[in-house]
């Protein structure tokens, strides 16, 4: 299967679609390690994970210049957020192997008919084989939110990158190799369309985690469910982001554009839908487009730019890039839509870059795009474009702009921006969804438990939460006196 660089459209390597042969040996290999794995101490794991995120950190650089290459993102993001986020999961869940959280705990029982001293206690304890189905935009992070909880409770580990950026997914692996990891303990799968269907419904796979796609994740929870396995879903998106009368101008528009423009747009999470305030969206929105304008589309391996390629799918080149133009192009005929910025593709020629094109010929890059939009119920307002294309809305009531936030059949993320903390946490709650900043936008720490609402998926990656996808609870009761049977004769 050939492997192609946003950027240039070049073939940059050839990958093997792994056969059901390969994924039954991977589950072989997990298997077989699976036993002496969990039988390590949570410390013994946590050491590990520890040195492997030491190790992801000093291979930064070279980590940074792949994932750049392979899935056109800017390397000012890959080298200081992505490479670096992931460095950090390891290092979190590495601390917490050994927690009480992922250790189980103890309860008295006092009424439940034994001896008063008698108590119970639980045991968290691993799944077993689990596996992972990874997303294009974030390869390193996504890789590691789910590798390392996973790995931290014992369980062994069969990761699938996606088709479209293989790369870094390998080098992760022998990185873990490095850091002492035993063999069979992480195996890495890669493989096309065909080759997820394999993890998801084989019968020794107790566990699966997805990144992708709503209606990826929907065929994938539906092959999961003849044997019964966990899964965990973190799908689509079409998020809202508040800007309040109140709001710091500036700090609102830095949040508007990290919520859009950051990785091109592609990004689950992003607040595509901003509404502002009809008082301030004037002096908004100047502000916002004179802040876009200066942003770099270029070279992902330029330390200055700012927007980067779109996806390259192996199968369709142009897959991608002619979907997200597909969104422009209809939203500019739409009625309820005033383009104000942006709006185009940029290919120009090989080996030269501007302040507003892009690298070869057949590199896929797309403007930064800014919509205002009139119509809440218009395509552009409605369905997920995955690119850097941006719809403001104007609102003037609190209660009204909540409603049309949450009229979505996502819930991924949301966000608020104003000075005044009761209304912001007011709005908090009232938010249909998984994720929601006050004041920011789009920062997932490792502590911070990430899932969705509604068609967004469930579960929770990162924080402590995350260890409920990952093990199984086992209560154990203890009794301290003798059996009460008074209820049948002696």
């Amino acid at each position: 299967m050939p492997n192609f660089a946003p950027a240039t459209g070049s073939q940059i390597s050839t990958v093997e679609i792994a056969s059901q042969v390969t994924i039954d040996a991977a589950v072989a290999s997990s298997q077989a390690a699976q036993p002496a794995w969990a039988a390590l101490s949570g410390a013994e794991r946590g050491r590990i994970l520890t040195r492997a995120a030491v190790l992801i950190r000093e291979y930064n650089a070279e980590l940074s210049v792949l994932e750049s290459v392979d899935a056109g993102i800017p390397v000012s993001e890959t080298e200081f957020v992505q490479v670096l986020g992931g460095a950090d999961s390891f290092e979190y869940f590495g601390g917490l192997a050994s927690n009480a959280c992922v250790t189980g705990q103890m309860m008295d029982t006092p009424h439940a008919g034994g001896d008063a001293d008698s108590f119970c206690y639980t045991r968290r304890e691993p799944l077993g084989v689990c596996a992972g189905i990874g997303a294009w935009n974030y390869p390193v992070l996504v890789m590691s939110w789910k590798v390392a909880p996973a790995l931290a409770c014992g369980n062994t580990f069969i990761y699938k990158p996606s088709e479209c950026t293989p790369l870094t997914a390998l080098k992760i692996a022998e990185i873990l190799k490095e850091a002492g990891l035993p063999d069979g303990v992480f195996n890495v799968v890669v493989g096309d369309r065909t080759t997820g269907p394999m993890l998801s419904s084989h019968n020794e796979v107790k566990k699966l985690s997805f990144t992708g796609s709503t209606e990826t994740g929907i065929r994938i929870v539906k092959d999961a469910a003849d044997t019964l396995k966990k899964v965990t879903m973190e799908l689509g998106g079409k998020s809202p982001l508040l800007v309040f009368e109140d709001a710091d101008i500036d700090n609102a528009v830095a949040a508007a554009m990290m919520s859009n423009w950051y990785t091109q747009g592609e990004i689950c999470s992003n607040a595509t839908r901003v509404f502002v305030h009809k008082s301030i969206k004037g002096e908004f929105t100047k502000k916002l487009v004179a802040r876009t304008k200066q942003l770099v589309i270029g070279d992902p391996l330029d330390p200055n730019t700012h927007v980067g390629a779109m996806i390259m799918p192996p199968d369709n080149k142009s897959g991608h890039l002619d979907r997200v133009v597909g969104f422009i192009e209809r939203a500019k005929q739409d009625p309820d839509n005033k383009l104000i910025l942006g709006g185009n593709t940029h290919t120009i020629e090989a080996g030269k870059v501007d302040g507003r094109g892009g690298v070869g010929n057949e590199g896929c890059y797309v403007e930064p795009t800014i919509f205002e939009c009139s119509n809440d119920n218009s395509e552009l307002v409605k369905e997920e474009v995955f690119g850097p294309v941006m719809s403001l809305l104007e609102f003037e009531d609190e209660d009204d702009a909540v409603k049309r936030a949450n009229d979505t059949k996502w819930g991924l993320g949301a966000g608020v921006m104003t000075n005044n903390l009761a209304r912001a946490h007011r709005i908090a709650k009232k938010f249909q969804s998984g994720n929601v900043w006050i004041n920011n936008y789009n920062l997932t720490p490792s502590e911070m438990p990430f899932g969705g609402y509604g068609m967004s998926g469930y579960g929770r990656e990162c924080g402590t939460y995350a260890i409920d996808s990952w093990t199984q609870i086992k209560n154990v009761y203890v009794e301290m006196g003798d059996v009460d049977s008074s209820c049948y004769p002696k």
